[in-house]
């Protein structure tokens, strides 16, 4: 009987830890809501997205700046290069077939899992394997994410465990001034 409750409790609490793990994913419509450091000022910047075959659009709002940042299919796949604009430029931006906006590539992610390393913006970013350093909460929810650190500089990016989406959900050290965190997803 005492083992019978024991592993009951054992359940429970292993049930109420894994519940409150998360991965962002995204679908037409939702909304992703940063704190964003920038250069010193602090903003906050949210992005809509909407999905296509060919691209992903993400509709970014800030301080009353808006543009529409469009990656191609082809980017969202091969990417090897991080987009920093802050959508001042044009209310369309179309970025470059290498590319990508908030997000590394699918080939990037795997490369990550496979080889524990990814390389961005010609930089080579290693995976940290101190489970402590992986944290990022959003609304008390531990989002799953890996942790990467770069070997040439101190950035460090927390990277949403989604293999279609690959959400940077927080950087930081950007060398650029540029530092981001993901602190509400809105699911419409």
């Amino acid at each position: 009987m005492k083992k019978t409750i024991l592993t009951l409790v054992f359940c429970g609490i292993v049930q109420m830890v894994t519940a409150q793990n998360y991965i962002p994913t995204l679908k037409n419509s939702t909304e992703l809501h940063y704190v964003c450091k920038l250069h010193g000022q602090t903003r906050t910047l949210t992005l809509t997205s909407k999905i296509d075959t060919d691209k992903l659009v993400l509709d970014l709002d800030t301080r009353g700046v808006k543009s529409s940042i469009i990656t191609l299919s082809e980017a969202l796949k091969k990417g090897t290069e991080l987009s920093f604009n802050q959508g001042e430029f044009a209310p369309v931006l179309n970025l470059k077939p290498t590319e990508t906006f908030f997000m590394i590539s699918q080939s990037a992610y795997q490369y990550l899992l496979k080889n524990n390393k990814f390389i961005y913006n010609n930089t080579v970013y290693d995976l940290d394997k101190n489970q402590q350093n992986n944290n990022v909460v959003i609304e008390g929810k531990t989002v799953e994410a890996f942790h990467v650190i770069a070997q040439i500089d101190e950035t460090e990016m927390w990277i949403v465990k989604n293999p279609a989406f690959p959400l940077i959900c927080k950087i930081t050290k950007n060398p650029l001034g540029i530092n981001w965190t993901l602190v509400k997803v809105v699911d419409k």
